[in-house]
């Protein structure tokens, strides 16, 4: 059995050299704070992100395929959180909501989807 403890990142993906447009988009519209990577990393391109206790670690690659992959962030008012999206442009896209939350999601310029969701 495995004990886990927490999530510690995810891990989403652009074009490579589109790293200024993602730094635009995570730390300017979303309000991230953008952290360092290993150096060891750093010749691989992207670019990291810490998000409350987790990461999010924004990896390159040439070729982009949808899927529902994505991660999901808990925020304290969703509400704020769409109208703050709506007023930068962003196109959200309505979820079938989950008993005991509300959430909903957004595709970023790069065709990732990332989901907001609120507990209540």
């Amino acid at each position: 059995m495995i004990s886990f403890k927490r999530l510690d990142h995810v891990q989403i993906c652009i074009p490579a050299g589109r790293e200024d447009e993602a730094r635009a988009f995570y730390g300017g519209v979303l309000g991230l704070n953008e952290i360092p990577k290993p150096a060891a990393l750093i010749p691989n391109g992207g670019l990291w992100f810490q998000v409350a206790d987790i990461q999010l670690h924004i990896g390159t690659e040439n070729e982009l395929n949808r899927s529902k992959r994505h991660p999901a962030f808990e925020v304290a008012d969703l509400k704020a959180a769409r109208e703050h999206l709506e007023r930068h442009g962003v196109q959200l896209k309505e979820e079938i909501q989950i008993p005991g939350q509300e959430r909903f999601s957004f595709i970023d310029p790069f065709g990732n989807r990332v989901e907001l969701l609120e507990k209540l």
